[in-house]
C-alpha cells in the first residue's frame, strides 16, 4: 500500500533535486542541462555579497522566529483552556469557530487584514481612538516596522485553531488518574496544569518544535506578497519573494536556484543539529 505513496515522493520530491546542478551553472533554457556554462560558486558569492539579500534574510528569520514563538504559545494556550472547559456544547462551538480561519485563502485572509487595519475606517484605529490610546489613525500597511507583528498576528489569527489540535489530543492521552490524585490532594486548576498538563505535551511541544526548525526559512510567501507594498518592502520580502521577484520574474533560473538551494541546506542543518541537542539532553526527539 506504500509504494504509490514512494513513488509519488520520489517523483516530486527527491528527483527535482536533480535541477540544483543549475546553482552551479549559468543557466540557459535553450541548452541541455548538462550543456551549460559553469559558473561555480558565483550565484551564491552574489548572493552573500548583496546587501539587499542579506536584508531579506533578517527579515525571512525574523518572521519565521515571530510566527515560531507566536504559533507554539497560542496553540498550546488555547488547547489548555479548551480543556478547562466542562460545558461540552460551548467547547465544541469554540473550536468549530477557531478552526474556521485556518480554511480561509491568504487572499481572503489578506483583504479583512487590510480594512481592518484601513486609515479611514478600520476596526483597529477606530477602537484605539475610541480607548483613546491614540490621537489620529495610523497607517499600519506603511509603516515597515509594524509589518513583522502584523503577518504574526494575522497567522496566529488563521492557524491557531487548528495549530492546538494535536495539543488537544496530547493532552486527553495523559492518564486521569493523574488529575483524580490532584484533586484528592487538593491541587488547583492551574497547579494542574503546571505539574500534570505542560509536563503531559512536554515530548509533543519537542518534536513539533523540531519539525518546525526545519522550516526557519519558510516565514511564508502569499502573506507577504499579498500585504506588501512600496513603503513596508524593507520589511516585508523574504527568501520565496526574493527568489520570485530577481530569480524567476527576471529569467536568472541559476540565481534563483541557489537562493532555494541555500534555504534548504540551511533548514536541514537546523533540522539535524536541534534532534541531535534534544537526543543529548535525554528528550523526545524526531529521529
Amino acid at each position: 500500500m506504500t509504494v504509490p505513496f514512494l513513488i509519488w515522493l520520489f517523483i516530486f520530491k527527491y528527483l527535482p533535486l536533480t535541477g540544483w546542478v543549475m546553482a552551479f551553472q549559468k543557466f540557459k533554457p535553450a541548452r541541455g542541462m548538462f550543456d551549460q556554462e559553469w559558473a561555480g560558486f558565483d550565484h551564491f558569492k552574489l548572493l552573500f555579497k548583496d546587501q539587499r539579500f542579506l536584508e531579506i534574510l533578517r527579515n525571512t528569520l525574523a518572521m519565521s522566529f515571530i510566527n515560531l514563538v507566536l504559533g507554539f504559545a497560542t496553540a498550546i494556550a488555547l488547547a489548555i483552556l479548551l480543556n478547562e472547559i466542562r460545558n461540552l456544547k460551548f467547547k465544541r462551538v469554540v473550536q468549530t469557530i477557531s478552526y474556521m480561519p485556518h480554511f480561509l485563502s491568504w487572499v481572503v485572509v489578506a483583504g479583512l487584514v487590510s480594512q481592518a487595519l484601513s486609515m479611514e475606517d478600520g476596526i483597529i484605529n477606530v477602537l484605539l481612538m475610541n480607548l483613546g490610546l491614540i490621537d489620529e489613525p495610523i497607517m499600519w500597511m506603511g509603516i515597515g516596522k509594524y509589518f513583522w507583528g502584523i503577518i504574526g498576528a494575522s497567522d496566529v489569527w488563521k492557524n491557531v485553531g487548528w495549530n492546538s489540535i494535536i495539543y488537544l489530543a496530547a493532552i486527553t492521552s495523559i492518564d486521569q488518574e493523574q488529575y483524580e490524585a490532584a484533586d484528592i490532594d487538593g491541587a488547583t486548576r492551574l497547579q494542574k496544569i503546571r505539574y500534570i498538563t505542560l509536563p503531559g505535551i512536554k515530548s509533543v511541544f519537542i518534536v513539533l518544535l523540531i519539525m518546525n526548525l526545519g522550516y526557519v526559512l519558510e516565514s511564508g510567501f502569499e502573506a507577504q506578497y499579498l500585504l506588501m507594498n512600496p513603503m513596508n518592502m524593507d520589511y516585508a520580502e523574504n527568501i520565496d519573494i526574493f527568489v520570485l521577484r530577481y530569480g524567476i520574474s527576471m529569467a536568472n533560473f541559476s540565481l534563483a536556484t541557489a537562493a532555494g538551494m541555500f534555504k534548504t541546506v540551511v533548514s536541514f542543518i537546523f533540522l539535524f543539529t536541534a534532534n541531535k541537542i534534544s537526543a543529548k539532553l535525554g528528550e523526545a526527539r524526531l529521529f
